[in-house]
């Protein structure tokens, strides 16, 4: 079980935020959620998830926003991203990776592919 890891879920469309909490928590992830943008950066700098999945469009502050906002501040500048982009928009993937996202997904994608990059991503961060 990976109950040390806690993920930040940050995405404004309910249905997607349901499912993949219960996927993580299902997986022994910690699971954190936010709902727009500032709420992202809030939580990240105050929980310290062990990664973030971020959905690039949302209010208040999008994806892109809170990527660059969480690389240019220190202590969590370190924090790792998926970035979550609808599929299609092969602008936004190069902006987010460009920005200091780690990855990304196109939605919709399939939960064991998200799973197995969520594991991947934590193994690769120790």
């Amino acid at each position: 079980m990976n109950t040390s890891h806690k993920i930040l879920i940050a995405d404004d469309e309910p249905n997607i935020v349901i499912s993949l909490e219960y996927l993580l928590k299902r997986e022994g992830y910690q699971v954190l959620v936010a709902r727009d943008g500032q709420e992202a950066l809030d939580t990240i700098a105050r929980e310290h998830p062990d990664l973030v999945l971020l959905d690039v469009m949302m209010p208040h502050k999008t994806g892109f926003e809170v990527c660059q906002a969480v690389r240019t501040t220190p202590g969590i500048e370190a924090t790792p991203i998926l970035m979550l982009t609808a599929r299609g928009r092969e602008t936004d993937v190069a902006k987010g990776m460009a920005l200091g996202a780690n990855a990304y997904m196109t939605k919709p994608f399939s939960t064991r592919e998200l799973v197995l990059k969520v594991a991947e991503m934590l193994g690769a961060a120790g």
